[in-house]
């Protein structure tokens, strides 16, 4: 069966032209610290199994921020290239500063490393990647979910991660090993967010809410929830299907997935309900 589910994987991609990898001053260290390693493994499988759509960005994120708008850049990293020098691109969708901490459109420098790059980029490359990848990706992404909304009377945007293993919160047991993020409230109806807690928690999952990670442009673009379109994101902790050194998947990916599955499965018919007017919503709760 259907449902009025597509699953986004912005920052899994691999696909590095040689050159970029030839300006990386420690190419291995920056592809292990700024992909979310293999999560596509998890997100192909869970498709499989519940028939969702699955958009995966194969370009990485070392060349470019798909979770970040086309004006995030810090321009000290920018050879000839000036803000006010580059085209203004339609509609803004909000105040974007993470080009501050090196870690905007394209990453600059890593916590604890220091600077990616052993130079510069040029305007002209920069403004290439944003025609040629950035904006495509988001283009497909709002036509789907609408395309969905229309089918079913709403949507539900899985924005997929991964994340570094977090440490464990006073208080608590376990460190979390799922966050899921709405934007404190802002890109989904609220039954989502309860119903996808409540099948966690069944399954033995530690799981947080918006902390650390509540979602980003991702979400704050296409999520509208006045308008049918719904948007959670969920981080994944690596160690839940990636090896020691979080390198390489290992079996884990699949019954991962499998428990993963059946959350999707959850969330889609709470969305069907949405759709249909919220009786299947109301009936849940």
């Amino acid at each position: 069966m259907p449902l009025p589910v597509l699953i986004a994987i912005p920052h899994a991609g691999r696909a590095y032209p040689g050159e970029v990898l030839a300006e990386m001053r420690d190419a291995g260290l920056s592809q292990l610290r700024l992909e979310d390693r293999y999560v596509d493994a998890v997100g192909v499988e869970i498709a499989r199994a519940t028939g969702t759509g699955l958009l995966v960005a194969h370009a990485p994120r070392a060349m470019l921020d798909l979770n970040r708008a086309a004006d995030d850049i810090d321009w000290d990293m920018v050879e000839g290239g000036r803000k006010n020098e580059v085209p203004q691109r339609p509609r803004s969708y909000g105040t974007y500063t993470r080009a501050r901490s090196g870690l905007g459109l394209v990453p600059r420098r890593l916590p604890g490393f220091g600077e990616i790059w052993r130079s510069r980029i040029s305007r002209e490359e920069l403004l290439r990647r944003v025609d040629d990848i950035h904006q495509p990706y988001h283009d497909f992404l709002a036509q789907e979910l609408r395309r969905i909304r229309d089918a079913w009377g709403a949507a539900l945007l899985i924005d997929l991660h991964s994340m570094p293993p977090l440490r464990r919160p006073s208080g608590e047991e376990r460190a979390p090993q799922i966050v899921l993020g709405d934007r404190f409230g802002a890109s989904c109806h609220s039954t989502l967010a309860v119903r996808a807690f409540r099948y966690l928690e069944q399954h033995g999952f530690a799981a947080a809410h918006n902390r650390p990670y509540s979602g980003g442009y991702v979400l704050d673009r296409h999520a509208e929830p006045a308008r049918g379109i719904h948007g959670v994101q969920i981080e994944l902790c690596r160690s839940t299907y990636l090896d020691t050194a979080l390198s390489e998947p290992t079996p884990a990916v699949k019954p991962l997935a499998k428990m993963l599955a059946g959350l999707v499965r959850e969330l889609g018919a709470e969305t069907a309900g949405l759709g249909a007017g919220g009786d299947m919503a109301q009936a849940a709760e």
